[in-house]
């Protein structure tokens, strides 16, 4: 059976998506960053016992670590030479003399959320491989590696690459792990070998390419070493690789309510399309069209290991795909949805069923979500609130991802940037105006996101030794990937792994399991395959370390 098929194979078509996937998405909206700090509230009332456990297993370690590593920089000034600390966590379990040191770079959340990466997964595998030390390194700013009192702009000056970049090396050549202070584990002394994930993982493909010196190799998954600023191809992966019906039914209810929406201001039908949503109380269309939008942004969420994968995408195309109506009491909806669909242009039948689903999906995932928290419509799904944007206490850990996209990475999901021979599958009124909202409200940046700062680099084409690029065939941020779709093949190599896991998705690779929890499929053979691979290249890469320096493994 095919991973897509397997991981949607269980899902209920009605039931109702709890929290959507969000994961490494840019262009969040206001109810996100709303979502994020609700969330915030939940994990301080109550820590989740499992990652509880995780940390008192793992303790959680700091360096003191310069605030600013670039006083010859203007973007820095004022500049300082204060220090912070920065968190880590280290397993030693697996260590032996001539190991490496393994460092997973935490990117944008908490660090301690990645230490399953260092009980059973990534970390855990290539410790063991290599009799290596394990480590996850917590990025500035998220968690609690707090080099300022807020998250004011003026403040998130130093929230940068560059500066994420240097933390990371000043780490490896300075670190003195507790209980280890007899072994010398700098970057001098033995081989450091970086993995990151996502973001994560074009900071270990920069890290490898300007610190050559510091990191031995590095493992970029699913890296985005391109910055693109109207990063329109995020929804690319759904339309070639998600299930057919589900795709072109989105294509044609977008597009018809777009027609309804851009075509047809002056009449009476947009506040009709709203009304049948049962949103009818979303004062502006672009707020309603970003509301309806959300479920099929789900198939990042997917995911091989059953503790992390998400079944919003599941739930969605099972509604949307359906051509009999699932939810009661829609039904009666059906000769006002005949009539929106014919003035958005369209006249088959088995969509009018389609919008139905559509619809109960819809009040089944935000309408009645937002009753259920008492809010008005507009509460619940307006992008524009400038007293909120105004925030800046270290609490608004929003504000963090959201800077680093605005000022230097870009990504700005749009339905606007699809190319007009092409049916996109959000909205084109979701436009750069709209999803650079945060942007202008929350930073005052007005102008497009620095996206020169990351392709110095080299962008999708980077390359350096010992550098790995692992993605997914069907990985949303492929696009910004060396595995971009219609670049030149590159040969994989020892020195240079090139490989694409076939059917997965974001960063598969990162995670794993106890040899208890292991079953026939799971994990899938794409995916134990390349952590095969991986775990044998890395081993080739600390012998060539050692026979550089002529010490023994």
């Amino acid at each position: 059976m095919a991973i897509l098929q397997y991981l949607l194979a269980s899902v209920a078509l009605v039931a109702p998506v709890v929290n959507g996937y969000k994961g490494f998405r840019t262009s969040l909206t206001l109810g996100d960053f709303k979502e994020q700090m609700e969330e915030r509230e939940m994990r301080t009332a109550l820590i989740h016992p499992r990652d509880t456990d995780l940390e008192k297993l793992y303790p959680a370690q700091t360096i003191q670590m310069p605030i600013d590593h670039f006083h010859n920089d203007s973007i820095y000034e004022p500049h300082t030479n204060e220090t912070f600390l920065l968190r880590y966590w280290f397993d030693a379990s697996h260590y032996q003399p001539g190991g490496p040191v393994i460092v997973l770079q935490g990117g944008e959340t908490d660090g301690a959320g990645r230490l399953r990466y260092l009980q059973k997964g990534i970390v855990a595998q290539l410790s063991q491989a290599t009799n290596g030390l394990g480590v996850i390194f917590e990025h500035r700013y998220y968690g609690e590696s707090h080099p300022t009192d807020d998250f004011s702009t003026k403040n998130l000056r130093f929230l940068t690459t560059d500066q994420a970049l240097a933390d990371q090396a000043y780490f490896a050549q300075n670190v003195v792990f507790p209980g280890l202070e007899h072994l010398n584990l700098t970057s001098h002394n033995v081989p450091y070998i970086a993995y990151g994930g996502s973001y994560a993982g074009s900071v270990v493909a920069f890290l490898r390419k300007l610190y050559p010196d510091v990191y031995w190799g590095a493992i970029a998954s699913s890296g985005v070493p391109e910055a693109i600023y109207d990063y329109w191809e995020y929804y690319e992966a759904a339309r070639i690789y998600g299930p057919r019906e589900c795709i072109e039914a989105t294509q044609k209810l977008t597009h018809a309510i777009d027609n309804v929406l851009i075509n047809h201001t002056d009449t009476e039908y947009p506040q009709r399309v709203k009304n049948i949503f049962g949103l009818g109380n979303i004062t502006r269309n672009d707020d309603f069209a970003n509301a309806i939008a959300q479920g099929i942004a789900g198939l990042q969420g997917l995911n091989w290991d059953p503790a992390v994968n998400s079944t919003e995408f599941g739930h969605y195309c099972g509604n949307i795909s359906s051509t009999e109506v699932l939810y009661t009491g829609i039904a009666e909806r059906e000769e006002e949805a005949k009539e929106l669909l014919a003035v958005g242009g369209y006249d088959e039948v088995k969509l009018v069923n389609q919008l139905l689903n559509y619809i109960g999906y819809v009040d089944a995932t935000a309408v009645k979500g937002c009753k259920r928290r008492g809010k008005s419509q507009d509460e619940c799904f307006t992008n524009y609130d400038s007293k909120f944007y105004q925030q800046d206490d270290i609490t608004q850990e929003w504000r963090l991802w959201a800077y680093q996209y605005c000022f230097e990475w870009g990504y700005l999901q749009t339905g606007s940037g699809v190319p007009a021979d092409q049916l996109p599958l959000i909205s084109r009124l979701i436009n750069l105006e709209f999803t650079s909202t945060v942007c202008r409200e929350a930073f005052n940046i007005t102008t497009p996101s620095q996206v020169e700062r990351i392709n110095k680099h080299g962008g999708v084409n980077i390359s350096y030794p010992r550098l790995a690029h692992v993605d997914g065939e069907w990985d949303p941020w492929r696009a910004a990937s060396p595995h971009r779709i219609g670049l030149p093949e590159r040969e994989s190599t020892v020195s240079e792994p090139f490989i694409l896991i076939e059917k997965g998705v974001h960063h598969w690779d990162e995670n794993g399991l106890f040899p208890n929890e292991t079953r026939p499929g799971l994990p899938p053979k794409p995916v134990a395959d390349v952590q095969k691979a991986e775990a044998e290249f890395v081993k080739a890469w600390v012998e060539e370390w050692h026979k550089a320096r002529g010490t023994d493994v």
